[in-house]
């Protein structure tokens, strides 16, 4: 038990940080996530308790399919199977929302099968201002020797990159698979024929923690343009793009719209050194 934790019997560190991550939702100065909800309205748990070190989302295994150059989208229904949307937050040490996060996903198809061609049932996204995202996919096939999973990519703006899988509890095989871990369960409900679920991703980025009222925040710094090179920030770029940045050559691996923070040296998952 720490500190904050026995001071004050009955309101803890982690209930408070909790309420915070639960109260409508706000302005976007605020900088308070919301409730994740189903898209007829109904909310969904969030799924960290707290956003201490002990919290941090597990990493786990980039296993062999993953490849990059995914394409930008939230929905990658790309074959039959049950619909499931899986929605949720980014956040870091203190709970705070993490936005312009990045999110690559990528799965089995309903038979269990990766696609090592094309891009079906594979995509990236980045999380929005107060650091929720969506995906709208099907639930895996079993793939042999595994449970259901989906694999995922986060990345913080100049942060690691975590790699890591997300579960389905009540799976017969999650008992018998290796990697399997509990705390990587997504909360799973049936709505109607389809499922929808959440999962909140705590990275280890430092930050002060959300306030439940509606607060004004200072606008970050602007990062000076371009690093002495050809990057610049808001600008779209394709896969395979040719920039430099602080007298290094890169070259683009995921197309997307830089951001102040997405600098070429802090975004591994962008950019590849030539």
């Amino acid at each position: 038990m720490n500190d904050d934790e026995a001071r004050t019997p009955g309101i803890t560190r982690k209930s408070l940080l909790r309420a915070a991550l639960i109260v409508p939702a706000v302005p976007l100065l605020a900088g308070v996530p919301a409730l994740a909800s189903t898209p007829s309205g109904q909310p969904l748990a969030v799924t960290p308790e707290s956003c201490d070190d002990d919290d941090l989302t597990p990493s786990q295994m980039e296993g062999p399919y993953f490849k990059p150059g995914s394409p930008l989208r939230t929905a990658m229904v790309d074959g039959a199977g049950t619909r499931l949307t899986v929605t949720g937050y980014v956040v870091g040490l203190a709970c705070q929302p993490i936005a312009g996060a990045l999110l690559d996903f990528w799965q089995a198809d309903n038979a269990g099968a990766y696609d090592n061609v094309g891009n079906r049932f594979r995509g990236h996204q980045i999380s929005d201002a107060q650091g929720r995202f969506t995906l709208s996919t099907i639930v895996p096939g079993l793939y042999p020797g595994r449970t259901r999973h989906i694999h995922v990519k986060v990345q913080a703006p100049g942060r690691p990159i975590l790699t890591t899988q997300l579960y389905f509890p009540n799976e017969p095989r999650n008992s018998t698979d290796s990697l399997f871990d509990p705390a990587l369960l997504m909360n799973v409900q049936q709505v109607g024929s389809a499922r929808q679920a959440t999962f909140d991703f705590v990275l280890n980025v430092p930050g002060t923690p959300p306030s439940p009222s509606p607060t004004a925040t200072a606008s970050p710094s602007p990062t000076p343009p371009g690093g002495g090179g050809t990057w610049q920030p808001y600008q779209p770029y394709a896969v395979g793009a040719q920039v430099t940045y602080g007298g290094l050559a890169y070259a683009g691996q995921i197309a997307h719209t830089s951001l102040p923070g997405w600098e070429p040296p802090n975004t591994p998952a962008l950019w590849r050194r030539r």
